[in-house]
């Protein structure tokens, strides 16, 4: 593996990262620096919105304020590079809590098509593929 594979991949690490990150701290001026500006979002397979990356912020922040606490976890990346674009396949693992004792789980994949900007590495697409949800009724029932 040459010195820009390896510092690609490095960069591509911290970008999911820096995703993560900006999500669990609802930062979404963090969570636009992953994404090119014409950047296509879709969270449909879990419920969530899809779009563009304002119309995924819009939908997303009074979503995301239903939880006390989030922690995205990014793991298992897939990671194909070819020059300046690149596939990233990663797991993730979402514990989500409602209020103390009331959470839910759910997993499954994070599928980014990339692109070498200025700016370094940023998402071009992402599709969030849906794997399995635990205890998602009970963490919203009376």
């Amino acid at each position: 593996m040459d010195l820009q594979t390896i510092g690609d991949r490095i960069e591509i690490t911290d970008l999911l990262t820096r995703y993560a990150h900006a999500v669990d701290t609802k930062d979404w001026a963090l969570y636009r620096t992953v994404f090119t500006p014409d950047a296509q979002i879709d969270y449909s397979a879990t419920g969530g919105p899809q779009g563009t990356v304002e119309e995924v912020v819009s939908a997303l922040t009074p979503m995301l304020d239903l939880f006390t606490r989030t922690q995205h976890f990014v793991s298992n990346l897939d990671v194909t590079l070819a020059g300046d674009e690149a596939t990233v396949r990663a797991m993730f693992f979402n514990p989500m809590v409602v209020k103390p004792g009331k959470q839910f789980f759910c997993g499954g994949w994070y599928n980014h098509e990339l692109v070498r900007t200025e700016g370094g590495w940023r998402s071009r697409r992402l599709v969030e593929e849906s794997a399995w949800f635990e205890n998602l009724a009970e963490a919203f029932a009376d």
